[in-house]
């Protein structure tokens, strides 16, 4: 029997060029963005998992590591090792979400999980921006492969082909901000300062 928590798999296989490389040990607030992750992960789920590249380890949190199975091709590589751990491990969905997203709101799994219904995966909408790497994905890995095999490399598109529902989140700040470079880092400190002050 399929178990309704979903797998969480944290993508920190890029290689963060635009903020200096090793986004994962980028510090904010005195914790690493990894950490902040996976510390927002455990309260949400019992199963947890890092999708990486070859070259990647584990940062030290000795969680299983999902290596991508496709290379050069973007985030979607994640989404692909996602969603077929999730189906090894009888999870109905998983939840794929970057390490550079320190602000994600407690309430997302279950809003997310109420329109999921019918359709394939269903996706923040904030600022009028959809969110892939903070969706809800319904598990069944054999359709993206093929996807993936047709020349496929945009996430928002497969979704859009699989049936995608929209969850809105009117919140200022945006809850879906993420950490690309050093610009966004030093706001999202301020950011923090600005919200214990």
């Amino acid at each position: 029997m399929a178990c309704d928590t979903p797998l969480i798999v944290i993508a920190a296989g890029g290689d963060g060029s635009r903020i200096g490389g090793a986004k994962p040990e980028r510090v904010l607030d005195g914790q690493r963005l990894i950490d902040r992750m996976i510390l927002w992960a455990r309260q949400k789920t019992d199963a947890i998992a890092l999708a990486i590249r070859d070259c990647d380890g584990d940062w030290g949190t000795g969680l299983p590591l999902l290596r991508d199975p496709y290379v050069d091709i973007g985030p979607i590589s994640a989404l692909a090792s996602a969603l077929h751990e999730a189906h090894r491990t009888d999870r109905e969905t998983v939840l794929l979400i970057g390490c550079d997203l320190p602000f994600l709101p407690d309430d997302l799994i279950p809003r997310l999980s109420a329109v999921l219904a019918e359709n394939g995966v269903s996706m923040p909408l904030s600022h009028g921006r959809v969110h892939p790497m903070a969706a809800l994905w319904r598990t069944d890995p054999a359709p993206l492969d093929q996807w993936i095999k047709q020349g496929g490399q945009s996430m928002w598109r497969y979704a859009r082909d699989i049936g995608m529902a929209e969850v809105l989140w009117e919140e200022t700040p945006d809850p879906f901000t993420n950490i690309n470079d050093l610009e966004a880092l030093a706001r999202a400190e301020q950011h923090l300062k600005t919200r214990c002050s």
